[in-house]
């Protein structure tokens, strides 16, 4: 991120104690759990009580993935993903800004939350758009591509459905959330519990619906289906009610994959491009299980206007979720129209007064611990601070979005102490 300060923020000393601090209340839950259990399900009624590898690691993964790119038309995008506490990373992407041909002025993006393996999420996101497109559907028209997009799904599942008989996969699925931008229309597809986004005029003016087993509707499918929902999964089991893959859940006789236990028929929504649309979000429930639409939608607004690079803003978000708590894969894409905010000299110099204040506020506490006759640890620093009133954060942020700051900060008050201490022999 660029904004008025200039320095660096030391990401490998902030990484390593958070790692340290964060793992002492977390592994020790997680250790012992059950390997091979998707995420959100549970281990079914007659597997033997052992114990076997936790599906989480003793300390996240934090490299990430970015990408960027744009289409001709005035679209901008950018990708973050990051594996983080899971012990395998699920989540697979489709970044298409152009089409071409007849549709060189339409753009596709999708995210494939895997679970149970990583081989369905990769296998959809080869092949979804290919059987969207295989309709030969071209014209601009909401019914017709909104039946397209639904038939490509289910397509999808059906070569799916072969491909692992043929080579012998055994279980796993994968949510899907994607939208297709024409130029005159912004298309949802949805299916699953990952979710899309838009926010038009600074306000979430629309976002997909998760598929959640309790939900009266899918409840109904579900039983209907000869499932039931216990715990708030299917059968006890699976945390979502509609996927692509997950094939044991799709044998009832005599039902249309529509009606199976789990659906892999898209919720399908389309809304009307608008000179207000200022960006629109795919992410994963890596990240919609920690922070609200509403609080997202703010905090990428006030990002926007202080970041030169998408890449960033999406970094940021990853981070973000990380600090609140999320335990999952992290994957989202940040797509901003020609109406989203753009750099501002005073949100930079707003956000160059916030580091400048959180700075001195660092020092304040580092002094007073040190005052004590304590030796101020981060984790020490960071509850006090988060006990302090901090105006101009991030909106929908809040101080976690600042750490990177504010961890610099506090190494540097401990280089600034170690110059400074009297340098005291020892005599035996």
């Amino acid at each position: 991120m660029r904004t008025a300060r200039k320095g660096s923020v030391e990401m490998p000393a902030f990484m390593r104690h958070l790692v340290k601090e964060t793992e002492k209340r977390v592994s020790s839950f997680f250790k012992g759990g059950r390997a091979g259990t998707a995420e959100g399900e549970q281990p079914r009624e007659g597997e033997k009580d052992e114990v076997i590898p936790s599906p989480y690691l003793d300390r996240p993964v934090l490299d990430k993935l970015a990408e960027e790119g744009c289409a001709r038309w005035g679209l901008t995008y950018a990708l973050g993903s990051m594996q983080g506490w899971r012990a395998n990373m699920e989540d697979f992407h489709n970044c298409v800004p152009q089409l071409g041909g007849q549709l060189a002025d339409w753009s596709f993006f999708a995210v494939f939350d895997g679970h149970a393996g990583s081989t369905v999420a990769q296998y959809c996101s080869q092949h979804l758009l290919g059987h969207i497109l295989a309709t030969g559907e071209r014209n601009d028209h909401p019914g017709k591509v909104k039946a397209a997009i639904v038939e490509g799904f289910l397509q999808t599942d059906k070569h799916l459905h072969s491909a692992a008989r043929r080579e012998g996969w055994e279980r796993g699925g994968t949510t899907v959330v994607a939208t297709l931008i024409s130029p005159y229309y912004i298309y949802f597809a949805n299916c699953g519990d990952s979710r899309a986004m838009l926010c038009r005029s600074g306000q979430v003016c629309f976002s997909t619906e998760d598929h959640k087993p309790y939900s009266p509707l899918e409840k109904e499918r579900i039983e209907s289906a000869g499932g039931s929902v216990t715990i708030q999964r299917i059968n006890g089991s699976l945390a979502v009610s509609r996927a692509l893959g997950d094939f044991s859940y799709k044998g009832a006789e005599n039902r249309t994959p529509s009606h199976q236990m789990v659906s892999p028929e898209p919720e399908v929504c389309v809304m009307e491009r608008s000179p207000a649309d200022e960006f629109l979000v795919l992410a994963c429930d890596g990240v919609w299980d920690i922070i609200s639409n509403e609080e997202l939608c703010a905090f990428i607004h006030n990002r926007l206007r202080v970041c030169t690079d998408l890449r960033d803003v999406c970094t940021q978000v990853i981070d973000l979720c990380l600090y609140k708590g999320s335990l999952d894969n992290i994957s989202i894409i940040l797509l901003c129209f020609p109406g989203a905010p753009q750099l501002s000299t005073e949100a930079l110099h707003q956000e160059a007064e916030l580091e400048d204040l959180l700075e001195s506020k660092v020092a304040e506490i580092y002094d007073e611990l040190c005052a004590r006759g304590e030796d101020p640890d981060l984790l020490s620093v960071l509850t006090v601070l988060a006990s302090t009133v901090i105006p101009g954060l991030p909106p929908g942020g809040g101080i976690q979005s600042k750490r990177n700051c504010i961890i610099s900060a506090y190494y540097q008050q401990r280089e600034t102490h170690k110059t400074t201490l009297p340098n005291v022999s020892v005599r035996s």
